[in-house]
């Protein structure tokens, strides 16, 4: 009788301890990115780098890297992830680059292709105009005008008036957190664990 007592306990608790695991993780995705650099010249060159686990030099990047780099504080290798995965399924990933086959120096620093790899290994979710929707740790994709992709990541900080989650991203002036949510249009939101 005993057991089943504790047997339903663990029952009742384990959807909740599962929850609270989850949003942890998210949590400490968002507040990963307190550790990052914050003066960072953008600078989108090719570079050869190691794999895996490579990156470019620390005080370069573009907004991909804020992604990577924010992972890689909780042990997830986007490079080697994104790599392994267009090896095998390369023919899902976008052919804007003109390339034959993959680049584990460049692909996971392609927004275009970690849209397909979250889409493909992560949850997709819904795109609003609805501040509360977007919660620390998701992915954030945006159309910034001509066709420019972008990414960065929602917080878990507020605007001056407390309406919007700030994201951080580097669009050109560093990797910073900015009330930027609906500055441009929204092409993608993700969660990936």
């Amino acid at each position: 009788m005993k057991l089943l007592k504790l047997a339903f306990l663990l029952f009742l608790i384990a959807p909740t301890a599962f929850a609270e695991t989850e949003d942890n993780f998210y949590l400490k995705l968002a507040n990963a990115t307190k550790e990052l650099k914050t003066l960072v010249i953008y600078d989108s060159s090719y570079t050869k780098i190691a794999y895996p686990n490579g990156d470019v030099n620390e005080r370069k990047g573009v907004c991909t890297d804020v992604v990577i780099r924010t992972y890689r504080k909780l042990g997830i290798d986007l490079q080697q992830k994104v790599h392994e995965d267009m090896k095998k399924n390369f023919e899902k990933y976008p052919r804007i680059w003109g390339l034959k086959k993959p680049d584990a120096n460049i692909d996971h620093r392609r927004v275009p292709n970690l849209q397909v790899f979250f889409s493909r290994y992560g949850e997709t979710l819904p795109i609003s105009d609805n501040p509360k929707d977007y919660k620390a740790g998701d992915i954030v994709t945006w159309d910034v005008g001509n066709n420019t992709p972008h990414i960065g990541i929602v917080i878990n900080e507020k605007s001056q008036d407390d309406k919007r989650p700030l994201i951080f991203h580097n669009i050109g002036f560093g990797q910073v957190k900015e009330d930027c949510l609906f500055n441009y249009k929204i092409t993608g939101h993700y969660r990936y664990k």
